[in-house]
């Protein structure tokens, strides 16, 4: 949920090179978009294991299709491997091996999971599990569970300062501020230059919807910064009802529900943490 209103916000800004956090949240233009189809599929994925995560890739590759025949053109578009290695799914009609990507589209996509771990090491393996059938690089594979292990740290009480120890311990060394990495920061698509600024953006905000401003301020791959920042402020801070009112204005009926059913996974989670 928390990605998808960032994807929301970020949709509009993505080729922009917004250098600025003043700027409108939600305008006219703003959309979901590849990014927010596939974060839906993945917690079909996830739902319809229901509980037994051994066949969990094959539900995500079924989703990932699923999902891409109802929405083949969203807002963003999605990216080339990934277009290539589904269509081949349809023309075959068999399960593709992984395109060994290292792109930031497994980070964007992957909260759902720490919303569905029983621990740590469990959100550890889910991570590996969703992304291995498309983003088997190590860099895919690393962004992914970065991302994942951040969003379940904040998600369980931990403080800021224990999450950027975790990170830098384990995946990235997080040794650049904001204001040093905007000035020169552009529009990447790997995980090793977008993963680190996001979860940067998170440490440095003040609230979900000041790291939101932050990431989208970088410059970058707006939606997919905001995304991966906004998983985990989200889980460490909540999220305003005004936003996910906002959201749902701008959803259809298919995706209202499963919205919902995210929303309440969230609020059991949530209601259950401690």
């Amino acid at each position: 949920m928390e990605q998808l209103l960032a994807f929301l916000i970020g949709s509009v800004y993505e080729y922009r090179g917004l250098k600025t956090k003043d700027f409108p949240l939600f305008c006219g233009e703003s959309d979901i978009t590849d990014d927010s189809i596939l974060t839906f599929a993945v917690f079909e994925a996830l739902e319809k294991c229901s509980g037994d995560y051994d066949d969990l890739g094959r539900k995500v590759i079924t989703e990932f299709a699923r999902y891409y025949a109802i929405y083949p053109n969203p807002v963003g578009g999605y990216g080339g491997s990934f277009l290539r290695w589904v269509n081949k799914i349809y023309r075959t009609k068999k399960i593709q091996p992984p395109y060994g990507s290292y792109g930031n589209g497994s980070a964007m996509r992957i909260s759902p999971v720490a919303y569905f771990a029983r621990n740590l090491d469990h959100c550890i393996e889910l991570s590996k599990k969703v992304t291995e059938v498309t983003h088997n690089h190590p860099e895919g594979l690393i962004g992914a569970e970065a991302t994942a292990t951040a969003v379940y740290l904040a998600l369980h009480g931990k403080t800021k300062e224990e999450i950027k120890e975790y990170i830098r311990t384990h995946y990235y060394p997080l040794d650049k501020t904001i204001e040093e990495i905007r000035p020169t920061y552009r529009f990447y698509v790997d995980c090793q230059r977008t993963v680190p600024e996001s979860i940067q953006a998170f440490l440095e905000a003040t609230d979900y919807e000041d790291a939101i401003r932050i990431a989208v301020s970088l410059g970058g791959d707006a939606d997919t910064l905001g995304a991966i920042t906004g998983a985990i402020a989200g889980a460490y801070y909540g999220i305003p009802d005004s936003f996910v009112e906002k959201l749902f204005e701008y959803l259809d009926d298919y995706c209202k529900i499963v919205a919902k059913r995210m929303l309440n996974k969230i609020k059991e989670v949530e209601k259950n943490r401690f």
